[in-house]
């Protein structure tokens, strides 16, 4: 009887270890590929949720093209002064260290949320403007369409996630979006990633006040389509006492050298990703299937990964 009620534990435990070995590979029947276009060091935070589900838990990979290389971030770097050793705050100074620096914040934090792989553009970041019209004409624009088409072409990734190019908006963040479209709207429909704009909203269902950028039609959204949303204040964990804002807020904590980044620290509790227009006619229920995965997922403790390393 002994040896029965062994056989039946062993075979119990091998079932539940295939079960959760297996759980990540059930939700998708495939690796995701995303490519997320930004403009400076810091804005990755935005995503900062889904990339870590993604990578973690989806299998997938996620990489980043930055426009800029973010030395405009001098004025913020007062406290960054103490930690770097540098009067980062002072322009000359600022604009000389500051791309190094930044780009290492990046990867710190790109390291949490499991990123693999970065694109840096290294256009200049001259100061904070809403005007579009300044980046436009300030960076390498032709070079930038054909660099970001390039590397979706040779990439072939799923989805593209954009920063929502709105009037209110940094002007750099606007030209990255636009680009991003301008890129993928050079390749033929069939290659196409779906491409979708990203923001932060304190509830899920919360409307934004966007449907397309003034001058730029290639911007507009898709209409007729509510946002794919993920809630980072889903609890898990013993008790539920842990929630996605985390995640957020160590990638944040990166960013040292900008002291009003750590201002957003805690803000914010979901990430939508708005359809844009140009994916009219491609198939959104792959994306549907992609935010269901990344929503419904568990965090758990796979047993194929050796946590001690």
């Amino acid at each position: 009887m002994c040896r029965i009620k062994k056989i039946f534990i062993v075979v119990g435990l091998l079932l539940i270890s295939g079960i959760f070995g297996t759980s990540r590979a059930q939700q998708l029947d495939y690796n995701p590929k995303v490519l997320l276009v930004t403009a400076h060091p810091d804005d990755d935070a935005l995503f900062s949720a889904t990339v870590f589900k993604t990578t973690h838990l989806l299998d997938g990979v996620v990489d980043l093209a930055i426009m800029t290389n973010g030395e405009g971030g001098y004025k913020y770097s007062t406290l960054g002064n103490y930690i770097y050793d540098r009067e980062l705050d002072k322009e000359e100074v600022g604009r000389d260290y500051l791309p190094s620096i930044r780009k290492r914040e990046l990867m710190a934090g790109g390291k949490i949320v499991g990123m693999r792989n970065y694109f840096f553009f290294d256009q200049v970041d001259d100061e904070y403007s809403k005007d579009i019209s300044r980046p436009m004409q300030n960076w390498d624009i032709n070079w930038v369409k054909q660099r970001l088409q390039k590397i979706l072409k040779e990439e072939q990734y799923d989805f593209v996630f954009t920063m929502t190019p709105s009037k209110t908006t940094h002007g750099h963040h606007k030209a990255s979006a636009i680009l991003a479209l301008q890129a993928i709207q050079n390749l033929p429909k069939e290659k196409r990633p779906l491409v979708f704009a990203t923001t932060i909203v304190d509830s899920l269902g919360d409307k934004i006040n966007y449907t397309q950028l003034e001058g730029y039609p290639i911007s507009q959204l898709m209409e007729g389509q509510q946002p794919m949303e993920f809630d980072r204040t889903q609890k898990f964990g013993f008790d539920n006492r842990l929630d996605y804002k985390i995640i957020a807020s160590w990638v944040i904590a990166e960013h040292k050298s900008q002291g009003t980044m750590q201002l957003l620290m805690g803000r914010g509790n979901v990430e939508q990703y708005w359809p844009y227009a140009i994916n009219e006619g491609q198939n959104l229920d792959k994306a549907r299937a992609f935010f269901e995965a990344v929503n419904e997922v568990p965090i758990y403790r796979n047993p194929n990964v050796n946590f001690g390393n």
